[in-house]
């Protein structure tokens, strides 16, 4: 049986992926926050964990009752907004910090606790949950914390695939699209099943020249 771990995976995109994996006969293991995402994550047939992945003793955590297990896909879903509409002359530095530390040190943090896990695995792969926004020629003043922290994601992700490529790992940034999710808001064109049914498509046709690319739900490349 294939296996994925996806964090954030209480609601959303995550939530979204944790079910439609789960419908296709994988074990699925979600992080949640709490324990009321806990239980809508367990009614899908999914392992949860609560786990914050700014909570480097809770991923230590993780990684220890997960010994043993061959993660197949670590999709590192986790992520916020923070305050919009920004400008220069009034930046909110703590709401740009939790960004950043959630975003970006917070997949860093979950790939390096469980980087082992995925490399026992047959598929080998990291998928990082970024965002057109994180490319330079799509970047918004509206949205400028999590702009930085999708485009500080990506070169995560290609130091990463260099890092990781001796284990024959894939290691890709992936953007859902507009999606109509609490993130994305009612106006969004993109449902979060079709969303999440092309990023799975792009998924599981990844090779190991594809590693430490960024790739859109509908299997585009996109720019860094």
């Amino acid at each position: 049986m294939s296996s994925i771990l996806i964090s954030g995976a209480g609601r959303g995109l995550g939530f979204e992926l944790a079910r439609q994996y789960a419908d296709d006969g994988w074990r699925v293991i979600g992080t949640v926050r709490d324990a009321a995402a806990r239980s809508r994550l367990e009614k899908l047939g999914a392992e949860a964990h609560v786990a914050d992945v700014t909570r480097h003793d809770q991923l230590a955590a993780l990684a220890k009752r997960l010994d043993g297990t061959a993660l197949d896909v670590l999709f590192c879903n986790a992520g916020i907004t923070g305050k919009r509409g920004m400008a220069l002359g009034s930046f909110d530095y703590e709401s740009w910090e939790e960004v950043l530390r959630v975003n970006v040190l917070g997949a860093a943090a979950l790939a390096e606790a469980l980087v082992e896990h995925v490399a026992a695995s047959e598929r080998k792969v990291i998928a990082m949950m970024s965002s057109r926004l994180g490319s330079i020629s799509e970047s918004s003043g509206m949205t400028l914390p999590y702009a930085t922290s999708k485009a500080a994601l990506n070169m995560l992700v290609k130091g990463l695939a260099a890092t990781l490529a001796a284990k024959g790992m894939v290691v890709v940034a992936l953007s859902p699209g507009w999606v109509r999710t609490d993130m994305g808001g009612a106006g969004a064109p993109l449902s979060a099943e079709a969303s999440v049914k092309g990023l799975r498509q792009v998924i599981a046709g990844l090779k190991s020249d594809d590693s430490g690319h960024f790739f859109s739900h509908d299997g585009s490349s996109i720019p860094w």
